[in-house]
């Protein structure tokens, strides 16, 4: 589809995305990066509130599939605990695992968003693949390299700007 760095929605966090503003948008199928998106690198553990936000998700019209580049077991075992359907080894910002995961629910890409924390894989993938593209902060940027990517995201996120109608 089209190669943008930008998203199309930015919020502070993953729980701070409006599940009834998707729906009226058409949005049948939310896509959810893992790492630093539902919980951090760190651990497998959600918050409270993203527990409660994940069991709201889960509960509403929307259908939700984690789609994350991690090969760990940590995401399979965490989805299956939660009853979350994944897809692991995804490869974005390639559309290959968005593709998949877009077959498995078949659901077309303008029924469809993808809320990650970066911009170069999970924004720049949904974008590729024509799916509304929601940017979330990070969790927790524990390392150098994730430091330095959020600076490297930050003139497409400041371009970005103001996009919050979801």
């Amino acid at each position: 589809m089209s190669f943008s760095l930008l998203p199309r929605v930015i919020v502070p966090a993953l729980t701070d995305v409006d599940l009834q503003a998707l729906k009226k948008r058409g949005i049948r199928l939310l896509m959810l990066d893992f790492d630093n998106t539902i919980v951090p690198y760190t651990t497998d553990v959600p918050t409270e509130k993203m527990k409660k936000w994940l069991d709201l998700a889960k509960a509403s019209e929307i259908q939700i599939c984690v789609v994350s580049n991690s090969k760990r077991s940590r995401v399979v075992d965490f989805c299956n605990a939660q009853n979350i359907a994944c897809i692991t080894h995804a490869k974005k910002p390639t559309t290959r695992g968005i593709r998949r995961c877009m077959a498995q629910f078949g659901v077309k890409p303008e029924a469809c968003a993808l809320a990650g924390d970066q911009i170069y894989t999970d924004v720049l993938g949904a974008n590729c693949a024509g799916v509304r593209s929601i940017l979330v902060s990070s969790i927790h940027n524990h390392n150098l390299w994730l430091k330095m990517r959020h600076v490297l995201e930050v003139p497409f996120i400041f371009c970005a700007k103001g996009r919050t109608v979801q």
